[in-house]
């Protein structure tokens, strides 16, 4: 697959990643019961599989490693916290406080990610 389609794909993905966790987000603060919904469970999987292939498949393509690029170690790290920060958020927060807390945190996070991404750079 060329580096291109690859990109893309992986653009997508973080697009559609983010919207469906801020929508997500959205519904579990006002206690929506969309969130019970099969598809709003089996999707974000699906999208998230397909972030993360198309990921690796251009670390490939690229030949870049997270052991000689700080920036892409940094940003499996903070995928790493974004996702224990989003079970928090979405499924694991014991009160609304917490996953509140848990979701601006995870979003923030996301933004890192992001920023990393674009700079290639860790800070």
């Amino acid at each position: 697959m060329s580096y291109i389609i690859l990109k893309h794909i992986h653009l997508t993905c973080i697009v559609l990643t983010f919207i469906l966790f801020t929508i997500r987000g959205f519904w579990m603060l006002s206690e929506s019961g969309l969130l019970q919904k099969k598809w709003v469970k089996i999707a974000p999987h699906i999208i998230d599989t397909t972030l993360l292939v198309s990921a690796i498949a251009l670390a490939i393509t690229l030949q870049i490693s997270p052991l000689e690029q700080t920036w892409l170690l940094a940003k499996i790290i903070g995928l790493l916290v974004y996702i224990v920060l989003g079970t928090i958020a979405l499924k694991r927060g014991k009160t609304k406080p917490i996953r509140l807390t848990a979701f601006i945190l995870a979003l923030l996070t996301f933004g890192y990610i992001v920023k990393v991404a674009l700079s290639k750079s860790v800070f």
